[in-house]
């Protein structure tokens, strides 16, 4: 049952329980030919003395599955026997069809339509199928844009569409009034409820019910009384009672979940007809418009707790047998995890000291980064300096050279003096050269980043996984592989993404392409280009090449420093992630036996949970005990709603009371579907759900 299934139930059992408690039992058929048959009535031929254990109450609910058009596929009938003298047997009279006991484990023995249970003091609870006709029935008809279509010719279609919900009943006794014998039929309510898309149905509308629109979904409620009007002779022009609910609203796609109904005599039965008189009834006149209001807006507000509690209901059955299999699983793959687990234990020693191994190598290495860079640095000072010198010796007054401008410095000088500008040239080829393969020099370093990056990520995601309990063995299985594989992707496609990242490719992009244009300019090829140029040019050219070349070994210096440092913090990181562990394994050892002992118990108690009867019925049933402003609201209905039936009556209040008398006491005759015995209470429910249009 999906969940649009079991919110337009909830709508429904809403307004079931304010009826009354959701009974258990199924009802008998009368055909338009027969008349019912009160608890009074001579059909038990049976003499008091020799009755058998009768027992108080007898509740019955009838479930009618439906097609889309309210024609009637299968009829099941749950009853609840109350028990409440606790005899050791019960008699029952019931013509269902395959009967079993729903809730325990007493045996019945049958006598034609007699059922004689044996109870030990207990209620029963028994469900069966019903092949008789039905005393009230549903006829569902659809119109789009002025057309009579069926169910089928519905779906997916737009325009104009109007869903109408006839009510039939044919349950009546013929009662003596004035002097006249009278069709007097059993009131039945017919309270029916569905859930319309907003994406589909607009501009709804309903006749004889109401809406509560949620703003994504719009709850249709309704309520009919059939043959309530013929009961009571109400005049149509003075008063309409209502005997049928009809939607109109503009469709897309026409598409509509199933619909449910709910069908009770429970109103009229507990009608106290005792306190109908004129002057009452004219004081409530004005109070029942406001009670009914009160009615549906109550249904609304147990709307969200229905829906919850029927859906795990509705989920129950299966989701214990798939509990029961997961349970299985868990059972055995626990046994195995303590075999891992033990496995895992003896390993982690060895983890953990080769990780220490490499974090304390490569700290060291990080250690010296500064002192490494520092000497570099000290001898591209010292270099710089007798540049310096050697440049002020030939009589050139240029600025003082540093590892930042004495290329740009030393470029400008050599322009300045060459008249061939051999050298310019030379370094615009060589720069316009290495500038073209940019973006190749990019992509290189990017990949280069990107290995050193995933290499990190790599160890961080496996070792995370080995804190899970994956072992190394485990690690080999294709699927694991591919996990990590997605994982480490997924965090290096992030962490490139970062600033800091992009910062750093930019950098070494750019430092990658000086050293190109250093090497190219130091070249042989290049050299022998200026080999041309005067001597004082050649001299300024051959000290750049020179500063030039211990350039290049100085940026791949930082380089190399650089990634020591981002390799050692990875270091770091497995060597923390190996001493967790070691440290974890022993706790995974311990829980992996807790957790063995525990997956059996849990298993066995599941399979003990699936012998037992679902709580669906009794789960509803409780939901009773938290409706009370909604039957609040229904009592103040059943007191004060009457009242409008005095201005139909034309002021003839003592023909209305006489036939108000005898509609009551027609409802309380009914008390079953399936059959009840002679002295027996009963009440009997009728729910319809009709399939969806997809």
């Amino acid at each position: 049952m999906n969940n649009t299934a079991k919110k337009v139930i909830s709508i429904i059992l809403c307004a079931s329980m304010i009826t009354g408690t959701v009974g258990y039992t199924t009802y008998s058929a009368v055909s338009a030919n027969q008349e019912t048959k009160s608890a009074s009535s001579d059909n038990n031929s049976e003499k008091p003395s020799e009755k058998k254990n009768y027992i108080t109450e007898k509740n019955e609910t009838v479930y009618v599955l439906a097609n889309a058009d309210g024609s009637i596929n299968k009829v099941i009938v749950s009853d609840w026997l109350k028990n409440s003298a606790g005899s050791d047997s019960i008699s029952d009279i019931s013509d269902l069809k395959n009967i079993q006991n729903v809730k325990g484990d007493e045996t019945f023995t049958v006598n034609n339509d007699e059922l004689v249970w044996q109870s030990d003091g207990e209620d029963i609870y028994y469900q069966g199928v019903s092949e008789q006709n039905l005393p009230v029935g549903i006829k569902i008809t659809y119109t789009l844009n002025g057309r009579t279509v069926s169910p089928d010719e519905m779906s997916g279609q737009s325009g104009k569409a109007v869903i109408r919900f006839d009510y039939t009943n044919t349950a009546y006794e013929t009662v003596k009034i004035d002097g006249k014998q009278e069709k007097i039929f059993v009131p039945f309510a017919m309270m029916t409820g569905m859930i319309l898309d907003n994406g589909i149905f607009h501009n709804i509308e309903v006749t004889n019910g109401k809406l509560i629109n949620d703003g994504n979904r719009t709850i249709v409620a309704g309520m009919a009384f059939p043959e309530l009007k013929n009961s009571l002779d109400i005049n149509k022009k003075t008063l309409e009672i209502p005997d049928f609910i009809e939607i109109t609203a503009d469709v897309t796609n026409f598409e509509m979940g199933m619909t449910a109904t709910i069908a009770t005599n429970e109103i009229f039965s507990n009608l106290d007809t005792d306190k109908i008189d004129a002057e009452n009834l004219n004081d409530s006149l004005t109070q029942m418009s406001s009670a009914m209001t009160q009615l549906m807006n109550g249904s609304d507000k147990l709307y969200d707790g229905l829906c919850e509690l029927l859906e795990k209901s509705g989920e129950l059955a299966d989701g214990v047998n798939r509990l029961a299999s997961g349970a299985k699983s868990l059972s055995d793959g626990s046994k195995s995890l303590v075999d891992g687990a033990s496995s895992l234990d003896s390993g982690t020693d060895k983890i953990q000291s080769g990780a220490k191994q490499l974090n304390d190598g490569l700290q060291t290495l990080v250690k010296n980064n500064d002192s490494l860079n520092g000497g570099a640095k000290q001898v591209f000072d010292s270099l710089l300096n007798m540049a310096n010198t050697q440049i002020q010796s030939s009589g050139l007054s240029v600025p003082s050279l540093t590892t930042e401008n004495y290329a740009e410095i030393l470029n400008q000088t050599i322009a300045s003096i060459d008249e061939t500008n051999v050298y310019n040239q030379a370094l615009a080829q060589v720069t316009d050269a290495v500038n073209a393969q940019k973006d190749y020099i990019h992509s290189q370093v990017e990949n280069t980043v990107k290995e050193q990056v995933k290499a990190q990520i790599s160890a961080v995601v496996v070792q995370q996984m080995k804190d899970k309990g994956i072992t190394d063995e485990m690690m080999q299985n294709d699927e694991v592989k591919k996990q990590i594989s997605v994982l480490t992707e997924n965090n290096v496609q992030a962490k490139m993404q970062s600033e800091e990242i992009q910062t750093t490719i930019d950098e070494q992009t750019e430092l990658q392409i000086q050293k190109a244009i250093s090497e190219n300019m130091a070249s042989e090829e290049v050299q022998e280009k200026l080999a041309a140029a005067n001597e004082g040019v050649q001299s300024l050219i051959n000290l750049k090449s020179q500063l030039d070349s211990y350039n290049t070994f100085y940026i791949g210096l930082l380089s190399y420093t650089d990634g020591v440092s981002q390799v050692a913090d990875g270091a770091g990181t497995l060597a923390s992630g190996a001493d967790s562990l070691k440290s974890g394994t022993a706790s995974l050892k311990s829980g992996a036996s807790q957790l063995n002992s525990g997956s059996t118990e849990l298993y066995n108690g599941i399979k003990k949970m699936q012998n037992s009867t679902p709580a669906l019925i009794d789960g509803i049933k409780q939901l009773r005990d938290g409706s009370k402003q909604l039957s609040d609201g229904l009592e103040e209905f059943n007191e004060q709603a009457i009242q409008k039936l005095v201005n139909a009556a034309d002021g003839d209040l003592s023909g209305i009371t006489e036939r108000l008398r005898a509609v009551k006491s027609v409802s309380q005759n009914y008390k079953a579907f399936s059959g009840i015995n002679d002295g027996m209470n009963g009440q009997v429910k009728f729910f319809f759900r009709t399939d969806g249009i997809q």
